[in-house]
């Protein structure tokens, strides 16, 4: 019988989370509409920079220069493009430092452990470079299940 794979939790190379519910609602930024929690510290380090390559990345929308968030926002979400363009910006803001303090809430596993790459506990995504991007993709078919699911419900609600 094979030795089942073990990925130890202080590997850059994968993020691991949980399915759970974040305290706040949030309404622009991506990392809050996920039912992925983070439990590693590696995890939400990663989260934390993708959070700050997409604050600063800047885009032109009426007169006024706005970070990715709010642009990427003002593009998809209907209830935001209701709104008015200061007002997304100071929500964006809100939603970053109130991710920004549930991040810094989390009870995190500790770097000394281990957990098995094929459980169904944790969501587990292989984390690569290509050129300057990050690339996740599932690392398990539990993870795979559940990255199928949220993406057809993005898209439904897309539709």
């Amino acid at each position: 019988m094979a030795d089942e794979e073990i990925i130890n939790l202080d590997d850059i190379n994968y993020a691991v989370y949980k399915i759970g519910e974040w305290k706040n609602h949030y309404e622009i930024n991506q990392i809050g509409l996920s039912r992925e929690i983070p439990v590693t510290k590696n995890t939400i380090t990663h989260i934390k920079f993708s959070m700050d390559e997409i604050r600063n990345s800047q885009f032109s929308l009426s007169d006024k220069t706005v970070n990715g968030f709010v642009a990427i926002a003002m593009q998809l979400n209907p209830k935001v493009q209701e709104m008015e363009l200061d007002d997304v910006i100071e929500l964006e803001e809100n939603e970053y430092q109130n991710i920004l303090s549930e991040l810094d809430g989390l009870d995190v596993l500790s770097d000394d452990e281990s957990i098995p790459l094929d459980g169904e506990e944790y969501l587990i995504y292989k984390l690569e470079k290509d050129c300057h991007v990050t690339t996740s993709t599932p690392a398990n078919e539990f993870t795979q299940k559940f990255y199928e699911a949220e993406l057809k419900k993005i898209e439904d609600a897309l539709d």
